[in-house]
């Protein structure tokens, strides 16, 4: 039976810009294997598989090389789709059942508000391995940890958008990803940042709602804001809304979805 299958620009009001995911609707019973398969045929940074639980939705999400514990434009994508083909009413919450527990999306006047856990990073001594690859030219202001990826913080949104890192030198750093960050230059954003993840066959991510959930504590702590705009300064860019609160980070994204077909393999 074919499954259908979405692709959505997420954390854009626009098509193609943003962060491309795939969505696609499966079975329970899919295997993992035929789901990395899929996802490897994507070729997206991401691909979300959905099957309809009796409180919500599973949710798992692959890159074109790995299964992923927390993803954030991809759910973002899950959840456009779910309210633009009128699974979900819009005043309904979406649940979503994930590796990383349970993650709530609700739609707000063409916005949706994902609700995800905050993951402040901790201070740490960078690996030189690490800031050799990315090619910085500077002394990081500040590198930290979350568990699963590096924070490092830089003097001026031109650093970051300069940067050419060694995606291969990259990989010698035991990481998940990397994010390069500063405050904006300008008044429409609080800050900047790019994300790097060789590591899971993704070398620069355009928008990573997920990095969020460790660079909105951060920054809110650093500006003493309450909430924040950010922007993701990869080719495609993307715009997020950030509230930190407490142990859970509110993300705000818009989306547009490009393409709706049918898997038939």
């Amino acid at each position: 039976m074919p499954n259908e299958l979405y692709q959505v620009d997420a954390f854009s009001a626009q098509p193609f810009a943003g962060n491309p995911a795939a969505v696609c609707f499966a079975e329970e019973t899919s295997d993992a294997r035929w789901m990395q398969k899929v996802a490897a045929e994507m070729n997206l940074s991401e691909t979300a598989f959905l099957w309809p639980l009796e409180d919500g939705y599973s949710l798992r999400w692959f890159t074109p090389a790995a299964e992923v514990n927390l993803c954030g434009h991809a759910t973002l994508a899950s959840a456009h789709v779910l309210y633009e083909t009128k699974r979900l009413p819009p005043e309904a919450q979406a649940h979503f059942h994930t590796h990383s527990g349970l993650l709530t999306a609700s739609w707000n006047e063409g916005w949706i508000e994902l609700n995800f856990p905050a993951l402040p990073p901790q201070p740490v001594e960078a690996p030189p391995a690490l800031l050799e690859a990315l090619g910085l030219t500077q002394e990081p202001l500040f590198t930290g940890f979350d568990g699963e990826d590096y924070l490092v913080v830089v003097d001026g949104e031109a650093a970051v958008r300069a940067l050419q890192p060694d995606f291969d030198a990259l990989t010698a750093v035991k990481s998940r990803g990397v994010s390069v960050t500063s405050r904006a230059d300008g008044p429409d954003f609080d800050f900047v940042s790019r994300f790097f993840a060789p590591w899971v066959g993704v070398n620069e991510d355009p928008v990573t709602g997920s990095a969020h959930c460790c660079l909105g504590p951060y920054w809110a702590r650093e500006l003493g804001k309450e909430s924040l705009v950010a922007y993701q300064a990869s080719s495609r860019g993307g715009v997020l809304q950030v509230r930190p609160s407490g142990d859970r980070v509110i993300l705000r994204g818009q989306a547009v979805t490009v393409l709706a077909g049918q898997l038939l393999a």
